[in-house]
């Protein structure tokens, strides 16, 4: 009879577990993989390496691959078991294989050796992608690590996977350009648009226009500026901040790009967001006037004269300078936020309305477009721009990039137009990744979560079976006001760009947010090895201040399942060794809670301080019920604040009675403001938690008390406050403005443990005028 050695056992199956984050040992080992693949078979057994691999390509086009991989491999925590070896254990075999179906897909088989089949180069190297997310999950002992057998079939759901990034308002050098590009390879995404200009800086080096560059890429900002410290400088010039790429540095970072597979589409705006080329070349704007290259959001001229020739001259000289650099088929032209005020006062500019028959200043800005999209058609390029180029009429060839929302996507595709989805409300990765924006650094004032990009779905439903194959993908967007610093970039970017990754890759159907969130860990592991910064959540259940009547218990929660909270009550900061949140616990007295979410690496999020303090509470207001009738009073007003103190500074286009708190029916698209005026009925004595979420800004005030702040300009995101009432009723105030196109208002409530809701109707009251 053969003996076991018990101990032994028990370690095997712990390492077992540890690794495939089995609960049981009877279960297969699992691995890991983000994007998501279509199809994994395991065969129940494990490959070792222990003695170095052999990397062989069966095509000379795949070289750069086996170097890539050997390159790649050398930063894994198991580097030592993987060195280049031709008399190695394992072998790697890298080949082509016309049998594969889709577009970059792949089939990775681990067995005795690993090989890694693409439908094309591209297939190949997210097929290496997988394998080393594999290989980094390993744990390692002293004699190797093994990984499972398994037999992987993927490829991608869209052909258009991208990230975008704006290199105007904050330059960053060309090693962290190619650092983005690397990381857009690991998320197996295709493609990089490269935002190359704006009013705040022209970052392309144009031999035939020199003083683009000259003068165009170079900017004086002013101190109270919110976006962060500027590293660079002019050489000479301590006042100066920006930065150029001259062409050499383009072809060498496209080149860099191509060898990962990735395309890099520029984008050179026009017409509008042109400032710095105006100030290098005023002769191309309506006034001719000489301006500066401006610092700020806000610019004054900026947009090109749509009513001289030579305007268009100018732009197919820099075009064609773009596409010698550029092999994209696609080239972007921007298109967006072209403000006519200047049109609407040149000569120049109506005469041509007059003399190409055109109704306004919208179809000039069509005319603007298809001139340049027929200059492009010219050279088989493809025109991108972003949704108002449909304005006035859409050019022939042009795909739409829709980022106002989905309705221009919608209506492209229903023309017939392809189309690549980039809604603000889901893809803009300068927002906020969390409500609590104290804990963040700065950033523009919206509020998008790593669950919400995961939700999206870039298809809409409004689109037939046929119009939906004009939706290439889709891409985030990476707006910099806010991110002087490449580890702000990368910290906005992720883990956001990694759930829209998967939703851009992976099967609608086999889509789940808690596998995801299952795999995100290992994820994470991987970009920290490879030194990428990302955002790290606070723990929640707690505002920054909780009050109770009595007592109360500390209730926190981990936004990532995998992590855990660390929590300390003597006013420092947690650590590792830190208590770990458990379960609730009571505090009956003035209490300061710091707490932080650590991963099992040590990495921790920032720390959040709760102050828990004991109030009384406000008594109701003397208030005869039945000069109370239901529902509140509302004002709503056509003009344009941008704060709610404002507002009573204009007289109402009308007035009204509604039972709910919300936006009021018949609002115009944009730019407006509302009140809402009455009383609240409170049901019993109790502290009470409000949520209100609005774009633009908003306040909510009971009787004297301002209970959640959550004014000025700013995207759709929500703002927190508390109250401790009595039983009775309360004056209530809400006032909303809408500074353009966000269009959102709500308030809910809670009591204690229970969910949010929004406040029933039957608690809303006015009182008649007299």
């Amino acid at each position: 009879m053969k003996t076991i050695n018990l101990q032994l056992l028990i370690s095997g199956m712990a390492l077992l577990a540890a690794f495939t984050g089995c609960k049981s040992s009877t279960e297969e080992p699992r691995v890991s993989v983000i994007p998501k693949p279509v199809n994994i078979e395991y065969s129940g057994k494990e490959l070792e390496f222990d003695d170095g691999v052999k990397v062989v390509s069966s095509d000379t086009a795949l070289d750069l691959a086996a170097k890539r991989l050997y390159d790649r491999m050398k930063e894994l925590p198991q580097a030592e078991f993987l060195t280049e070896s031709k008399k190695a254990s394992v072998t790697v075999r890298l080949k082509l294989d016309e049998r594969i179906g889709q577009a970059e897909g792949y089939q990775l088989k681990i067995g005795r050796d690993v090989t890694i089949s693409g439908k094309d180069r591209a297939g190949v190297l997210h097929g290496i992608e997988s394998l080393l997310q594999i290989i980094h999950q390993a744990p390692v002992t002293e004699d190797g690590f093994e990984i499972p057998r398994l037999t992987m079939t993927d490829y991608p759901r869209f052909g258009y996977r991208g990230m975008h990034l704006d290199v105007s308002r904050h330059f960053f050098p060309p090693e962290f350009i190619k650092k983005y590009i690397d990381l857009i390879a690991m998320h197996k995404m295709n493609t990089f648009h490269w935002h190359l200009t704006d009013d705040q800086g022209w970052r392309i080096e144009i031999k035939k226009y020199p003083k683009l560059t000259e003068v165009g890429a170079w900017r004086v900002d002013h101190e109270n500026l919110p976006w962060g410290e500027r590293p660079d400088r002019a050489e000479g010039d301590s006042a100066a901040y920006g930065g150029f790429y001259t062409q050499d540095q383009i072809r060498e970072i496209v080149a860099y790009a191509a060898e990962r597979e990735i395309t890099v589409i520029p984008e050179i705006e026009m017409p509008g967001h042109s400032a710095a080329a105006i100030a290098a070349y005023p002769e191309y704007s309506c006034s001719g006037a000489q301006t500066t290259v401006p610092s700020g959001g806000h610019t004054g001229t900026n947009i090109l004269c749509a009513g001289k020739d030579e305007t268009f001259t100018f732009l197919e000289d820099v075009l064609t300078e773009v596409m010698a650099l550029f092999p994209s088929k696609y080239i972007h032209i921007g298109g967006d936020e072209a403000w006519k005020k200047e049109w609407e006062n040149c000569p120049l500019c109506q005469k041509r309305i007059q003399d190409k028959g055109l109704k306004d200043e919208h179809e000039l800005q069509s005319y603007f477009i298809r001139r340049i999209d027929k200059f492009l058609t010219s050279k088989d390029r493809i025109l991108i721009g972003w949704d108002e180029i449909l304005e006035g009429g859409l050019a022939e060839n042009a795909t739409v990039m829709s980022w106002r929302g989905e309705a221009g996507g919608i209506k492209a595709a229903q023309m017939g137009h392809d189309v690549i989805m980039t809604p603000v409300d889901y893809c803009y990765f300068d927002y906020y990744q969390s409500e609590e924006k104290e804990m963040e650094p700065p950033a523009f004032n919206g509020y998008i979560s790593l669950d919400k990009v995961y939700a999206y779905e870039p298809v809409p439903e409004e689109l037939t079976a046929e119009e939906s194959k004009h939706i290439l993908g889709a891409q985030g967007n990476v707006w910099t006001e806010y991110m002087a610093a490449e580890a702000v970039v990368e910290y906005r970017v992720l883990p956001r760009m990694t759930a829209l990754s998967e939703v851009l890759w992976s099967p609608k159907e086999g889509r789940d947010r808690n596998d995801f969130m299952k795999r995100l860990e290992p994820f994470l592991n991987q970009l920290t090895t490879r030194n990428y910064n990302f955002f790290i959540p606070a723990p929640q259940g707690a505002f920054k201040e909780m009050i109770f009547l009595d007592s109360t218990h500390v209730r926190l929660e981990s936004p990532w399942p995998f992590a855990t909270i660390r929590y300390t009550l003597d006013r420092t900061e947690p650590v590792v060794q830190s208590h770990a949140y458990e379960k609730p616990f009571p505090v009956g007295d003035q209490t300061v809670l710091k707490t932080a979410l650590f991963l099992e690496n040590g990495q921790h999020g920032p720390v959040k301080t709760v102050h828990y303090r004991k109030v009384l509470p406000i008594p109701p207001y003397e208030t005869d019920p039945g000069e109370l009738k239901p529902g509140l009073s509302y004002k709503y007003y056509e003009v344009s604040v941008s704060s709610v103190g404002a507002i009573k500074k204009f007289t109402p286009k009308r007035t009204g009675v509604t039972n709910r708190i919300g936006l009021p029916e018949g609002h115009r698209r944009e730019v407006f403001a509302a009140e809402f005026i009455g009383y609240l009925k409170v049901p019993e004595t109790a502290v009470y938690s409000f949520r209100l979420t609005s774009d633009d800004g908003s306040q909510f005030q009971l009787g004297e008390s301002l209970v959640v702040d959550h004014d000025g300009p700013h995207g759709s995101s929500a703002a927190h406050g508390q109250i401790g009432l009595q039983k009775g009723y309360y004056p209530i105030y809400i006032g909303y403005f809408d500074g353009g196109g966000g269009n959102s208002l709500k308030l809910e409530v809670k009591r204690g443990n229970d969910g949010w809701q929004e406040i029933p109707a039957g608690y809303f009251f006015h009182k008649l005028k007299r």
